[in-house]
């Protein structure tokens, strides 16, 4: 045990806070903070491989586990590319090694088992119990390897009375409070006017990976001090998808304990901050077709309140009435009422030029081919160009292949690049790799299994 400990000591002594930027496109994934670190990916769909994408954009050595034939359902979600793969799927399955095996059968979570001895994380989304099920959970592997970590995203966490609950982030965005604030208010009643108004992704999937990866590093230098003192280090990471949403909730209960406010919907402004609301715009072509456009401002410091003022002509709106927040929220409609007509009466760039002279905070509402256009983003690096090689019964052949776009890996860290080193796999492309390199699988054994229908 003490040799196991000092092994993982030394390892863990790669992981630095050391940062980086995007620009230096030449280095290699060893530089990179997580670099060394083995995660073996069990999940399926987005939150545990969004967990997974992360990782392994930050250094990690990330083999996804996936069913032969079929694969992550998320391959095909959504718009399918000329090969019938989601280009999405490309994205969050990004420098990840593609295993495919069945784990249906004993012998195909045998060899998951021992591919869960010697990794350092082992990422999963099941339902809770699910590995149990199979004898992959902590009370099988640690005995084998004392020093994994379990990170293991679910809808309601491992224990409670919800646990064994299916959870998407759909309800569970609902059973966090979210979905109720989210919307626009009825007059009467102060709560919803209608259905709530979901984001057009899966957000409570997103944020579960977040926490999952955040949870993830924790536990990993956790680990490397309990190794400095001579303690295994296996744990296991419990993140909720409900529980991920609740972290975004602010003030929501502590308001409601201490003055028993419950906060309802407001449309796109927020409750008790004025004035910070989504504004309408003349459209540029001033035709009967073109599509409202909207702009954001955000003048809720009082100094910036008063610039906005000053930059639409509403000197009157300012003074000891409206010199703090409290004062504006008293005063909202009026407020709100005035700043939409000047927006109203200009497109939105002109809208975002005079705010900008004015020194108060403006963003235009924006669809993605604004976003990949974007200066800002493109100074950045934010946005980048990943090459997919043809498919693999041609022999992979580059010529064949075809680049997409998806979003960089945030934040940047200084002094390494987490450029993307290769797009989602094809299914299995990585199965004979990581059984021959490591678990010392011979060809012939491998060619056995495949015969079997054990791998793909």
């Amino acid at each position: 045990m003490a040799l196991h400990v000092e092994m993982h000591a030394q390892r863990f002594a790669k992981i630095s806070t050391s940062c980086c930027r995007r620009s230096v496109s030449t280095a290699s994934s060893n530089s990179l903070p997580l670099s060394g670190i083995r995660v073996l990916e069990m999940g399926q769909l987005i939150a545990g491989p969004f967990a997974g994408q992360l990782l392994g954009q930050f250094g990690a050595q990330v083999i996804k586990v996936e069913p032969p034939n079929v694969g992550d359902p998320l391959r095909v979600w959504r718009e399918l590319d000329v090969d019938g793969t989601s280009p999405w799927f490309r994205s969050i399955a990004r420098n990840k090694k593609s295993v495919a095996i069945d784990l249906r059968k004993p012998e195909g979570r045998e060899i998951v088992k021992q591919l869960a001895i010697k990794s350092d994380v082992l990422l999963e989304n099941f339902k809770p119990g699910t590995l149990e099920k199979w004898s992959l959970g902590p009370e099988s592997l640690h005995p084998h390897n004392p020093d994994l970590i379990f990170t293991r995203v679910s809808g309601y966490g491992q224990t409670g009375p919800w646990a064994p609950r299916p959870g998407y982030a759909s309800v569970c965005e609902a059973e966090s409070g979210f979905r109720y604030i989210n919307g626009f208010p009825d007059p009467a009643s102060g709560g919803l006017s209608g259905p709530p108004v979901r984001p057009n992704i899966s957000l409570g999937d997103s944020i579960a990976g977040l926490h999952a990866a955040f949870g993830t590093v924790l536990a990993l230098l956790a680990r490397r001090n309990k190794a400095d003192r001579g303690e295994a280090g296996g744990q296991t990471v419990d993140v909720s998808i409900v529980e991920s949403m609740l972290n975004l909730m602010e003030g929501i209960i502590p308001e409601y304990d201490r003055k028993g406010k419950i906060r309802g919907p407001s449309g796109s402004s927020v409750t008790g901050i004025v004035p910070t609301n989504a504004y309408p715009c003349r459209p540029a072509d001033d035709s009967a077709t073109a599509p409202a456009t909207y702009i954001v401002i955000g003048a809720n410091g009082d100094t910036i309140y008063n610039r906005l003022m000053h930059a639409i002509g509403r000197e009157d709106l300012t003074g000891p009435a409206y010199l703090q927040n409290h004062h504006r929220v008293a005063r909202q409609t009026e407020i709100e009422d005035a700043i939409s007509a000047w927006t109203r009466a200009h497109t939105a760039e002109e809208v975002l030029d005079a705010m900008t002279r004015a020194g108060v905070p403006v963003g235009r509402v924006v669809n993605v081919k604004d976003i990949v256009e974007a200066e800002q983003l493109k100074a950045r690096g934010a946005i980048e160009e990943v090459w997919v090689d043809g498919p693999k019964e041609k022999g992979g052949d580059a010529e064949a292949g075809w680049s997409v776009k998806m979003q960089g890996s945030f934040p940047l860290l200084e002094g390494c690049d987490t450029k993307t080193r290769w797009a989602g796999p094809d299914l299995g492309y990585h199965t004979e790799e990581v059984l021959m390199s490591d678990l010392g699988m011979s060809q012939e054994e491998v060619q056995r299994l495949k015969a079997s229908q054990i791998i793909g």
